[in-house]
């Protein structure tokens, strides 16, 4: 019984000290505070240009998740199909080449210029004809292509 009462004393103070404490021990207010975060510098050197959602690096156009309506005025879906496991391999385009990156993840360095950029799944990229790249395929890639004719 005593520790029943113990019990109920305990409660009751603690409820008495929550409730005075503020009046006893005055809490200054803080002030928000504006969380600052500094501007990043880019990771990999390139020649960019961004438009909304489209960017050009090195001469290479990269659409960010185009909308479905695009990729069916293009006919993405009637395009073949090319896949690669993870590998790192030289590629010149023979011709102006339009992919849609279904998966996967490449970091695409090219032929005499310093840097890189990468490109990923849901990226709608053009190659021009000519250019020499490497491709460092990170995650394996699945995508659809077309060649100009």
């Amino acid at each position: 019984m005593a520790l029943n009462h113990t019990l109920v004393l305990s409660s009751l103070l603690v409820l008495l000290l929550s409730l005075l404490s503020p009046l006893i021990i005055p809490i200054p207010k803080s002030k928000p505070t504006t969380l600052r975060v500094p501007k990043s510098k880019p990771v990999m050197a390139s020649t960019t240009t961004t438009t909304a959602a489209t960017a050009e690096n090195f001469g290479v156009k990269i659409e960010k998740n185009p909308p479905q309506s695009k990729l069916s005025e293009l006919g993405v879906t009637s395009w073949p199909k090319w896949g690669c496991p993870p590998s790192k391999f030289p590629w010149t385009f023979t011709a102006t080449e339009t992919m849609y990156l279904l998966e996967g993840k490449v970091i695409v360095y090219v032929d005499g210029r310093e840097g890189s950029f990468e490109i990923g799944t849901g990226d709608l990229v053009v190659f021009p004809k000519g250019m020499k790249i490497t491709w460092d395929v990170i995650e394996a890639v699945n995508k659809h292509y077309s060649l100009e004719k």
